[in-house]
C-alpha cells in the first residue's frame, strides 16, 4: 500500500488567541501556519507531492516541507539557540534550503523528519524569553520575538505557494 500524507487537524482555535500571551498568541500562530502547510499537503501520493505544477518553477509541496525544516532549524536551533546541528536534509547545498533534491521514496521519511524538526525547535526555545537576543550571521542583534514574527510571515508567504501547487495537483481549495 502506498504511502499517503496524513490528515492534519489545526488544533489552534484562531478566535482564542486575543486573551493569550504574547507567547502563547506567537506560537499560536506558528502551530496554525505549521499545520496549514501539513493540510495542504493530506490525502496526497508521494508523486503528487513531488509534481511541479507550476513550471518554471520548482517548487513542490515536498519540497516546501522539507524547506521549513530548514529554515526553522537554521532560526530557531543553529541561530537563537546556537545548536551545532547539520542541515535536516544531506545533499549538495545548493542554497534553496531543501527545496531541491526531493524524491517520491523519501515522502514519508521527510514528513517525519519535518514533524521531529519542529519539536526540536520547540524545545530549543522553550522557556526562553522573547526579548534573548542573539548575533545573527550578518552581525545583526535579533531578538527570539524576531524570529517567531520571521518564521510566521515565512509560513504565511509559502502557505500561499501551497495553496497554488495543491490546487494545480488535484483541485483541491482551501484555507
Amino acid at each position: 500500500m502506498t504511502w499517503i500524507a496524513p490528515p492534519v487537524e489545526r488544533t489552534t482555535q484562531l478566535g482564542g488567541l486575543g486573551s493569550v500571551t504574547e507567547r502563547q498568541m506567537l506560537q499560536g500562530w506558528l502551530n496554525w501556519h505549521r499545520e496549514t502547510l501539513l493540510t495542504k499537503c493530506a490525502g496526497l501520493e508521494p508523486k503528487q507531492l513531488v509534481r511541479m505544477t507550476v513550471e518554471p518553477s520548482n517548487l513542490t509541496l515536498l519540497g516546501l516541507v522539507r524547506h521549513m525544516a530548514e529554515v526553522e532549524r537554521w532560526w530557531f536551533r543553529r541561530s537563537f539557540a546556537g545548536e551545532a546541528v547539520g542541515e535536516v536534509f544531506t545533499g549538495p547545498s545548493d542554497g534553496d534550503e531543501g527545496l531541491n533534491g526531493v524524491h517520491e521514496a523519501d515522502a514519508e521519511r521527510d514528513f517525519g523528519l519535518f514533524r521531529a524538526e519542529i519539536e526540536a525547535c520547540d524545545t530549543a526555545v522553550a522557556g526562553r524569553d522573547l526579548d534573548e537576543t542573539f548575533m545573527s550571521s550578518r552581525g545583526v542583534s535579533l531578538s527570539l520575538r524576531w524570529v517567531y514574527m520571521l518564521m510566521i510571515q515565512e509560513y504565511a508567504r509559502h502557505n500561499g505557494h501551497a495553496d497554488f501547487l495543491r490546487e494545480r495537483t488535484d483541485g483541491a481549495t482551501g484555507d
